[in-house]
Protein backbone atom coordinates (compact mmCIF):
# COMPACT_ATOMS: atom_id res chain seq x y z
CA UNK A 1 0.00 0.00 0.00
CA UNK A 2 1.32 3.43 -0.95
CA UNK A 3 2.09 5.96 1.75
CA UNK A 4 2.92 9.65 1.80
CA UNK A 5 6.59 8.92 1.09
CA UNK A 6 5.65 7.00 -2.07
CA UNK A 7 3.64 10.00 -3.26
CA UNK A 8 6.57 12.32 -2.63
CA UNK A 9 8.87 10.05 -4.67
CA UNK A 10 6.40 10.02 -7.57
CA UNK A 11 6.11 13.78 -7.42
CA UNK A 12 9.87 14.17 -7.59
CA UNK A 13 9.83 12.11 -10.76
CA UNK A 14 6.93 13.89 -12.43
CA UNK A 15 6.68 17.45 -11.06
CA UNK A 16 8.78 20.52 -10.47
CA UNK A 17 6.95 21.13 -7.20
CA UNK A 18 6.84 18.11 -4.82
CA UNK A 19 6.72 18.64 -1.06
CA UNK A 20 6.60 22.31 -0.10
CA UNK A 21 7.48 21.95 3.60
CA UNK A 22 11.20 21.52 2.91
CA UNK A 23 13.92 23.29 0.96
CA UNK A 24 14.51 26.92 -0.11
CA UNK A 25 11.25 28.85 0.15
CA UNK A 26 11.60 31.08 -2.92
CA UNK A 27 12.81 28.29 -5.18
CA UNK A 28 10.10 25.87 -4.05
CA UNK A 29 7.32 28.44 -4.35
CA UNK A 30 8.36 29.69 -7.78
CA UNK A 31 9.00 26.24 -9.26
CA UNK A 32 5.60 25.13 -8.00
CA UNK A 33 3.81 28.27 -9.18
CA UNK A 34 5.24 28.48 -12.70
CA UNK A 35 3.50 25.33 -14.08
CA UNK A 36 0.23 26.52 -12.49
CA UNK A 37 0.60 29.90 -14.17
CA UNK A 38 1.45 28.38 -17.54
CA UNK A 39 -1.42 25.92 -17.16
CA UNK A 40 -4.06 28.56 -16.58
CA UNK A 41 -2.62 30.75 -19.33
CA UNK A 42 -3.20 27.80 -21.63
CA UNK A 43 -6.71 27.38 -20.22
CA UNK A 44 -7.38 30.99 -21.11
CA UNK A 45 -6.37 30.06 -24.64
CA UNK A 46 -9.69 28.20 -24.88
CA UNK A 47 -11.52 31.50 -24.61
CA UNK A 48 -8.86 33.60 -26.34
CA UNK A 49 -9.05 31.31 -29.38
CA UNK A 50 -12.85 31.61 -29.43
CA UNK A 51 -12.65 35.39 -29.22
CA UNK A 52 -9.96 35.81 -31.88
CA UNK A 53 -11.54 33.46 -34.39
CA UNK A 54 -15.14 34.53 -33.73
CA UNK A 55 -14.20 38.22 -33.92
CA UNK A 56 -12.25 37.80 -37.15
CA UNK A 57 -14.51 35.36 -39.01
CA UNK A 58 -18.01 36.01 -37.65
CA UNK A 59 -18.02 39.74 -36.80
CA UNK A 60 -18.86 42.06 -33.91
CA UNK A 61 -22.36 40.66 -33.19
CA UNK A 62 -21.03 37.13 -32.75
CA UNK A 63 -18.15 38.45 -30.64
CA UNK A 64 -20.58 40.33 -28.38
CA UNK A 65 -22.72 37.20 -27.94
CA UNK A 66 -19.76 34.95 -27.13
CA UNK A 67 -18.32 37.56 -24.75
CA UNK A 68 -21.57 37.86 -22.83
CA UNK A 69 -21.89 34.05 -22.72
CA UNK A 70 -18.32 33.84 -21.40
CA UNK A 71 -19.26 35.94 -18.37
CA UNK A 72 -22.13 33.55 -17.62
CA UNK A 73 -19.94 30.48 -18.17
CA UNK A 74 -17.27 31.90 -15.86
CA UNK A 75 -19.82 32.45 -13.11
CA UNK A 76 -21.25 28.94 -13.25
CA UNK A 77 -17.94 27.11 -13.60
CA UNK A 78 -16.64 29.17 -10.68
CA UNK A 79 -18.87 27.02 -8.49
CA UNK A 80 -16.95 23.90 -9.56
CA UNK A 81 -13.62 25.71 -9.36
CA UNK A 82 -14.37 27.02 -5.87
CA UNK A 83 -15.32 23.56 -4.60
CA UNK A 84 -12.16 22.09 -6.11
CA UNK A 85 -9.96 24.80 -4.60
CA UNK A 86 -11.53 24.36 -1.16
CA UNK A 87 -11.03 20.60 -1.40
CA UNK A 88 -7.43 21.13 -2.45
CA UNK A 89 -6.79 23.11 0.72
CA UNK A 90 -7.94 20.15 2.82
CA UNK A 91 -5.87 17.74 0.71
CA UNK A 92 -2.78 19.94 1.22
CA UNK A 93 -3.28 20.04 4.99
CA UNK A 94 -3.64 16.24 5.21
CA UNK A 95 -0.56 15.82 3.01
CA UNK A 96 1.41 18.20 5.23
CA UNK A 97 0.29 16.25 8.30
CA UNK A 98 1.28 12.91 6.64
CA UNK A 99 -2.29 11.66 7.17
CA UNK A 100 -2.79 9.21 4.28
CA UNK A 101 -6.09 7.83 5.59
CA UNK A 102 -7.57 11.30 6.03
CA UNK A 103 -6.34 12.28 2.56
CA UNK A 104 -8.04 9.30 0.90
CA UNK A 105 -11.34 9.83 2.73
CA UNK A 106 -11.21 13.51 1.83
CA UNK A 107 -10.73 12.64 -1.84
CA UNK A 108 -13.79 10.37 -1.78
CA UNK A 109 -15.95 12.97 -0.03
CA UNK A 110 -14.83 15.74 -2.36
CA UNK A 111 -15.42 13.72 -5.53
CA UNK A 112 -18.96 12.83 -4.45
CA UNK A 113 -19.73 16.45 -3.57
CA UNK A 114 -18.35 17.97 -6.78
CA UNK A 115 -19.99 15.40 -9.04
CA UNK A 116 -23.39 15.97 -7.43
CA UNK A 117 -23.11 19.75 -7.75
CA UNK A 118 -22.01 19.50 -11.39
CA UNK A 119 -24.97 17.33 -12.36
CA UNK A 120 -27.44 19.59 -10.55
CA UNK A 121 -25.96 22.69 -12.20
CA UNK A 122 -26.27 21.14 -15.64
CA UNK A 123 -29.94 20.32 -15.09
CA UNK A 124 -30.74 23.82 -13.81
CA UNK A 125 -28.87 25.52 -16.65
CA UNK A 126 -30.59 23.70 -19.47
CA UNK A 127 -33.98 24.11 -17.81
CA UNK A 128 -33.56 27.87 -17.37
CA UNK A 129 -31.45 28.92 -20.34
CA UNK A 130 -34.07 31.24 -21.85
CA UNK A 131 -34.59 33.04 -18.55
CA UNK A 132 -30.82 33.40 -18.08
CA UNK A 133 -30.43 35.03 -21.49
CA UNK A 134 -33.31 37.41 -20.70
CA UNK A 135 -31.88 38.27 -17.26
CA UNK A 136 -28.59 39.29 -18.89
CA UNK A 137 -30.49 41.98 -20.81
CA UNK A 138 -29.22 40.54 -24.07
CA UNK A 139 -30.12 42.65 -27.12
CA UNK A 140 -32.77 40.99 -29.31
CA UNK A 141 -30.46 40.63 -32.30
CA UNK A 142 -27.98 38.58 -30.22
CA UNK A 143 -30.39 36.19 -28.45
CA UNK A 144 -30.23 33.38 -31.00
CA UNK A 145 -26.44 33.58 -31.29
CA UNK A 146 -25.98 33.49 -27.55
CA UNK A 147 -28.36 30.54 -27.13
CA UNK A 148 -26.58 28.57 -29.88
CA UNK A 149 -23.30 29.05 -28.04
CA UNK A 150 -24.60 28.32 -24.54
CA UNK A 151 -26.47 25.11 -25.42
CA UNK A 152 -23.21 23.57 -26.62
CA UNK A 153 -20.72 25.08 -24.16
CA UNK A 154 -22.56 23.88 -21.05
CA UNK A 155 -22.42 20.29 -22.32
CA UNK A 156 -18.75 20.43 -21.33
CA UNK A 157 -19.27 20.89 -17.58
CA UNK A 158 -18.46 17.27 -16.72
CA UNK A 159 -15.13 17.71 -18.49
CA UNK A 160 -14.52 20.90 -16.51
CA UNK A 161 -15.35 19.06 -13.27
CA UNK A 162 -12.96 16.17 -14.01
CA UNK A 163 -10.06 18.43 -14.92
CA UNK A 164 -10.43 20.81 -11.99
CA UNK A 165 -10.92 18.05 -9.42
CA UNK A 166 -7.89 16.00 -10.41
CA UNK A 167 -5.73 19.05 -11.11
CA UNK A 168 -6.54 20.30 -7.61
CA UNK A 169 -5.66 16.91 -6.14
CA UNK A 170 -2.32 16.67 -7.94
CA UNK A 171 -1.39 20.25 -7.05
CA UNK A 172 -2.22 19.66 -3.39
CA UNK A 173 0.37 16.87 -3.44
CA UNK A 174 2.93 19.23 -4.95
CA UNK A 175 2.52 18.12 -8.58
CA UNK A 176 1.80 21.20 -10.68
CA UNK A 177 3.46 20.05 -13.91
CA UNK A 178 1.07 17.28 -15.00
CA UNK A 179 -2.04 19.53 -15.09
CA UNK A 180 -0.02 21.89 -17.30
CA UNK A 181 0.84 19.11 -19.76
CA UNK A 182 -2.77 18.03 -20.20
CA UNK A 183 -3.86 21.62 -20.75
CA UNK A 184 -1.10 22.16 -23.30
CA UNK A 185 -2.47 19.31 -25.41
CA UNK A 186 -6.11 20.36 -25.10
CA UNK A 187 -5.36 24.07 -25.73
CA UNK A 188 -3.57 23.23 -28.97
CA UNK A 189 -6.45 20.96 -29.95
CA UNK A 190 -8.95 23.72 -29.18
CA UNK A 191 -7.27 26.19 -31.52
CA UNK A 192 -7.08 23.64 -34.35
CA UNK A 193 -10.74 22.64 -33.93
CA UNK A 194 -11.82 26.30 -33.71
CA UNK A 195 -10.29 27.00 -37.10
CA UNK A 196 -11.82 23.86 -38.62
CA UNK A 197 -15.34 24.31 -37.21
CA UNK A 198 -15.61 28.09 -37.68
CA UNK A 199 -13.37 29.03 -40.61
CA UNK A 200 -13.61 25.84 -42.69
CA UNK A 201 -16.94 24.16 -41.83
CA UNK A 202 -18.73 27.49 -41.18
CA UNK A 203 -20.54 26.20 -38.07
CA UNK A 204 -20.73 29.68 -36.52
CA UNK A 205 -20.67 30.33 -32.79
CA UNK A 206 -21.83 26.77 -32.10
CA UNK A 207 -18.69 25.51 -33.81
CA UNK A 208 -16.49 27.61 -31.51
CA UNK A 209 -18.31 26.12 -28.52
CA UNK A 210 -17.95 22.58 -29.90
CA UNK A 211 -14.20 23.04 -30.22
CA UNK A 212 -13.94 24.17 -26.60
CA UNK A 213 -16.11 21.33 -25.25
CA UNK A 214 -14.14 18.61 -27.07
CA UNK A 215 -10.88 20.07 -25.75
CA UNK A 216 -12.24 20.22 -22.19
CA UNK A 217 -13.13 16.53 -22.28
CA UNK A 218 -9.67 15.66 -23.59
CA UNK A 219 -8.02 17.36 -20.60
CA UNK A 220 -10.61 16.12 -18.09
CA UNK A 221 -10.58 12.45 -19.10
CA UNK A 222 -6.83 12.48 -19.69
CA UNK A 223 -5.91 13.76 -16.23
CA UNK A 224 -8.39 11.34 -14.65
CA UNK A 225 -6.74 8.35 -16.32
CA UNK A 226 -3.26 9.64 -15.42
CA UNK A 227 -4.10 10.01 -11.73
CA UNK A 228 -5.67 6.57 -11.60
CA UNK A 229 -2.59 4.95 -13.17
CA UNK A 230 0.06 6.98 -11.32
CA UNK A 231 -1.50 7.02 -7.84
CA UNK A 232 -3.82 3.97 -7.79
CA UNK A 233 -3.88 3.76 -3.99
CA UNK A 234 -5.44 7.21 -3.69
CA UNK A 235 -8.49 6.12 -5.70
CA UNK A 236 -8.57 2.40 -4.88
CA UNK A 237 -11.59 0.91 -3.09
CA UNK A 238 -10.74 0.08 0.51
CA UNK A 239 -12.95 -1.22 3.32
CA UNK A 240 -11.43 1.31 5.71
CA UNK A 241 -12.08 4.25 3.38
CA UNK A 242 -15.72 5.27 3.61
CA UNK A 243 -17.87 8.22 2.70
CA UNK A 244 -18.02 9.57 6.25
CA UNK A 245 -20.22 12.48 7.27
CA UNK A 246 -17.34 14.06 9.22
CA UNK A 247 -15.20 14.20 6.06
CA UNK A 248 -18.08 15.54 3.99
CA UNK A 249 -18.63 18.29 6.56
CA UNK A 250 -14.92 19.16 6.58
CA UNK A 251 -14.74 19.32 2.78
CA UNK A 252 -18.03 21.20 2.63
CA UNK A 253 -16.95 23.78 5.22
CA UNK A 254 -13.85 24.68 3.23
CA UNK A 255 -15.32 24.18 -0.23
CA UNK A 256 -18.59 26.01 0.34
CA UNK A 257 -16.90 29.20 1.51
CA UNK A 258 -14.33 29.04 -1.29
CA UNK A 259 -17.14 28.32 -3.74
CA UNK A 260 -19.09 31.24 -2.28
CA UNK A 261 -16.07 33.48 -2.75
CA UNK A 262 -15.64 32.43 -6.39
CA UNK A 263 -19.36 32.70 -7.07
CA UNK A 264 -19.70 36.14 -5.49
CA UNK A 265 -16.70 37.28 -7.52
CA UNK A 266 -18.20 36.10 -10.77
CA UNK A 267 -21.77 37.07 -9.83
CA UNK A 268 -20.49 40.61 -9.47
CA UNK A 269 -18.85 40.36 -12.88
CA UNK A 270 -22.10 38.98 -14.29
CA UNK A 271 -24.03 41.91 -12.81
CA UNK A 272 -21.58 44.28 -14.45
CA UNK A 273 -21.96 42.37 -17.74
CA UNK A 274 -25.69 43.06 -17.63
CA UNK A 275 -24.97 46.77 -17.15
CA UNK A 276 -22.45 46.74 -20.00
CA UNK A 277 -25.05 45.10 -22.27
CA UNK A 278 -27.39 48.02 -21.68
CA UNK A 279 -24.89 50.34 -23.44
CA UNK A 280 -25.28 48.50 -26.76
CA UNK A 281 -23.29 46.28 -29.10
CA UNK A 282 -20.23 48.55 -29.45
CA UNK A 283 -19.53 48.62 -25.72
CA UNK A 284 -20.38 44.91 -25.42
CA UNK A 285 -17.87 44.00 -28.14
CA UNK A 286 -15.13 46.20 -26.66
CA UNK A 287 -15.74 44.77 -23.20
CA UNK A 288 -15.72 41.20 -24.57
CA UNK A 289 -12.26 41.68 -26.06
CA UNK A 290 -10.80 43.86 -23.30
CA UNK A 291 -11.89 41.58 -20.48
CA UNK A 292 -10.06 38.68 -22.16
CA UNK A 293 -6.89 40.75 -22.29
CA UNK A 294 -7.48 41.86 -18.72
CA UNK A 295 -7.95 38.33 -17.42
CA UNK A 296 -4.92 37.12 -19.34
CA UNK A 297 -2.80 39.95 -17.92
CA UNK A 298 -3.48 39.31 -14.25
CA UNK A 299 -3.95 35.54 -14.48
CA UNK A 300 -0.31 34.87 -13.49
CA UNK A 301 -0.72 36.65 -10.15
CA UNK A 302 -4.04 34.89 -9.59
CA UNK A 303 -2.37 31.52 -10.05
CA UNK A 304 0.60 32.64 -7.98
CA UNK A 305 -1.89 33.39 -5.20
CA UNK A 306 -3.32 29.85 -5.55
CA UNK A 307 0.19 28.34 -5.47
CA UNK A 308 0.96 30.45 -2.40
CA UNK A 309 -2.21 29.11 -0.78
CA UNK A 310 -1.14 25.48 -1.30
CA UNK A 311 2.34 26.33 0.01
CA UNK A 312 0.85 27.88 3.16
CA UNK A 313 -1.65 25.02 3.62
CA UNK A 314 1.04 22.31 3.49
CA UNK A 315 3.22 24.22 5.95
CA UNK A 316 0.21 25.00 8.11
CA UNK A 317 -0.50 21.26 8.33
CA UNK A 318 3.18 20.61 9.11
CA UNK A 319 3.18 23.44 11.70
CA UNK A 320 6.01 25.33 9.95
CA UNK A 321 5.27 28.94 10.91
CA UNK A 322 8.82 29.97 9.98
CA UNK A 323 8.33 28.89 6.37
CA UNK A 324 4.93 30.58 6.20
CA UNK A 325 6.48 33.88 7.33
CA UNK A 326 9.27 33.63 4.75
CA UNK A 327 6.75 32.66 2.09
CA UNK A 328 4.67 35.77 2.77
CA UNK A 329 7.67 38.04 2.14
CA UNK A 330 8.65 36.23 -1.07
CA UNK A 331 5.07 36.19 -2.36
CA UNK A 332 4.39 39.89 -1.75
CA UNK A 333 7.58 41.05 -3.46
CA UNK A 334 7.16 38.70 -6.42
CA UNK A 335 3.49 39.52 -7.02
CA UNK A 336 3.99 43.29 -6.72
CA UNK A 337 6.98 43.33 -9.06
CA UNK A 338 5.35 41.23 -11.75
CA UNK A 339 2.04 43.13 -11.57
CA UNK A 340 3.79 46.47 -11.99
CA UNK A 341 5.59 45.30 -15.12
CA UNK A 342 2.36 43.98 -16.64
CA UNK A 343 0.54 47.25 -15.83
CA UNK A 344 3.15 49.23 -17.74
CA UNK A 345 3.04 46.91 -20.76
CA UNK A 346 -0.77 46.85 -20.97
CA UNK A 347 -0.97 50.64 -20.69
CA UNK A 348 1.56 51.13 -23.49
CA UNK A 349 0.29 48.45 -25.87
CA UNK A 350 -3.46 48.63 -25.18
CA UNK A 351 -4.27 49.60 -28.76
CA UNK A 352 -2.22 46.81 -30.30
CA UNK A 353 -3.74 44.28 -27.92
CA UNK A 354 -7.28 45.30 -28.86
CA UNK A 355 -6.38 45.13 -32.57
CA UNK A 356 -5.60 41.43 -32.10
CA UNK A 357 -9.29 40.79 -31.44
CA UNK A 358 -11.09 43.46 -33.46
CA UNK A 359 -10.80 44.42 -37.13
CA UNK A 360 -9.01 47.75 -37.57
CA UNK A 361 -12.15 49.23 -39.11
CA UNK A 362 -14.06 48.89 -35.81
CA UNK A 363 -12.46 52.07 -34.44
CA UNK A 364 -15.15 52.80 -31.85
CA UNK A 365 -14.89 49.31 -30.38
CA UNK A 366 -11.09 49.50 -30.18
CA UNK A 367 -11.12 52.98 -28.62
CA UNK A 368 -13.50 51.94 -25.83
CA UNK A 369 -11.46 48.81 -25.13
CA UNK A 370 -8.25 50.86 -24.89
CA UNK A 371 -9.90 53.21 -22.40
CA UNK A 372 -10.98 50.23 -20.27
CA UNK A 373 -7.49 48.68 -20.30
CA UNK A 374 -5.68 51.90 -19.44
CA UNK A 375 -7.91 52.57 -16.46
CA UNK A 376 -8.04 49.07 -14.99
CA UNK A 377 -4.63 47.88 -16.17
CA UNK A 378 -2.82 50.64 -14.29
CA UNK A 379 -3.78 49.00 -10.99
CA UNK A 380 -2.84 45.33 -11.41
CA UNK A 381 -0.60 45.35 -8.27
CA UNK A 382 -3.81 45.83 -6.24
CA UNK A 383 -5.45 42.68 -7.62
CA UNK A 384 -2.16 40.80 -7.19
CA UNK A 385 -2.18 41.61 -3.48
CA UNK A 386 -5.83 40.64 -3.21
CA UNK A 387 -5.20 37.18 -4.68
CA UNK A 388 -2.45 36.62 -2.08
CA UNK A 389 -4.86 37.57 0.70
CA UNK A 390 -7.51 35.20 -0.66
CA UNK A 391 -5.01 32.34 -0.76
CA UNK A 392 -3.53 33.04 2.66
CA UNK A 393 -6.82 33.14 4.57
CA UNK A 394 -8.08 30.04 2.76
CA UNK A 395 -4.90 28.12 3.63
CA UNK A 396 -4.94 28.86 7.37
CA UNK A 397 -8.55 27.76 7.80
CA UNK A 398 -10.14 31.21 7.53
CA UNK A 399 -11.95 30.94 4.15
CA UNK A 400 -14.72 33.15 5.52
CA UNK A 401 -12.31 36.07 5.47
CA UNK A 402 -11.74 35.50 1.75
CA UNK A 403 -15.50 35.79 1.27
CA UNK A 404 -15.53 39.06 3.22
CA UNK A 405 -12.78 40.50 1.01
CA UNK A 406 -14.63 39.40 -2.12
CA UNK A 407 -17.79 41.11 -0.91
CA UNK A 408 -15.84 44.33 -0.32
CA UNK A 409 -14.21 44.15 -3.74
CA UNK A 410 -17.19 43.12 -5.84
CA UNK A 411 -19.84 44.90 -3.79
CA UNK A 412 -18.04 48.18 -4.24
CA UNK A 413 -17.51 47.48 -7.92
CA UNK A 414 -21.15 46.73 -8.67
CA UNK A 415 -22.52 49.61 -6.58
CA UNK A 416 -20.14 52.16 -8.07
CA UNK A 417 -20.60 50.83 -11.60
CA UNK A 418 -24.35 51.36 -11.48
CA UNK A 419 -24.13 54.67 -9.63
CA UNK A 420 -21.38 56.29 -11.71
CA UNK A 421 -22.56 55.06 -15.11
CA UNK A 422 -25.98 56.62 -14.44
CA UNK A 423 -24.36 60.09 -14.39
CA UNK A 424 -24.51 61.42 -17.98
CA UNK A 425 -21.12 63.14 -17.82
CA UNK A 426 -19.42 59.92 -16.68
CA UNK A 427 -21.33 57.13 -18.40
CA UNK A 428 -19.57 53.86 -19.16
CA UNK A 429 -16.24 55.13 -17.78
CA UNK A 430 -17.76 54.81 -14.32
CA UNK A 431 -17.96 51.04 -14.83
CA UNK A 432 -14.26 50.89 -15.64
CA UNK A 433 -13.18 53.02 -12.63
CA UNK A 434 -15.27 50.98 -10.20
CA UNK A 435 -12.91 48.01 -10.55
CA UNK A 436 -9.62 49.38 -9.11
CA UNK A 437 -11.53 51.20 -6.36
CA UNK A 438 -13.01 47.86 -5.26
CA UNK A 439 -9.56 46.21 -5.30
CA UNK A 440 -8.08 48.96 -3.14
CA UNK A 441 -10.78 48.77 -0.47
CA UNK A 442 -10.56 44.97 -0.24
CA UNK A 443 -6.75 45.12 0.08
CA UNK A 444 -7.04 47.66 2.87
CA UNK A 445 -9.49 45.45 4.78
CA UNK A 446 -7.41 42.27 4.29
CA UNK A 447 -4.10 43.82 5.34
CA UNK A 448 -5.73 45.65 8.25
CA UNK A 449 -7.27 42.43 9.55
CA UNK A 450 -3.92 40.65 9.33
CA UNK A 451 -2.08 43.39 11.22
CA UNK A 452 -4.70 43.54 13.97
CA UNK A 453 -5.07 39.75 14.34
CA UNK A 454 -1.51 38.73 13.43
CA UNK A 455 -0.75 36.86 16.67
CA UNK A 456 -4.03 34.98 16.64
CA UNK A 457 -3.44 33.81 13.06
CA UNK A 458 -0.19 32.05 13.89
CA UNK A 459 0.08 28.32 14.42
CA UNK A 460 -0.06 27.42 18.09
Amino acid sequence: MADITDIEVENQKSSAGNELTKGPVMKKLLLFAIPMILGDLLQQCYNIADTLIVGRFLGADALAAVGSAFALMTFLTSVILGLAMGSGTVFSMRFGEKDMHGLKEGILASFALLLTVTVVLNILIFAGIDFIIWALRTPTELVSLMKDYLVVIFAGMIGIFLYNFFASLLRSLGNSLVPLLFLAVSAGLNIILDLIFVAVLDRGVAGAAEATVISQYVSGIGITVYTKLKFPELLKSDKTIKLRMARIKEITSFSTLTCMQQSIMNLGILAVQGLVNSFGTTVMASFAAAVKIDAFAYLPVQDFGNAFSIFVAQNFGAKRQDRINRGIKVAVLTSAGFSLIVSILVFIFAGQLMAMFIDAGETAVIAEGVRYLRIEGAFYPLIGGLFLLYGFYRAIGRPGMSVVLTVFSLGTRVALAYALSAIPTIGVVGIWWSVPIGWFLADAVGVGYYLVRKKGLKIQ
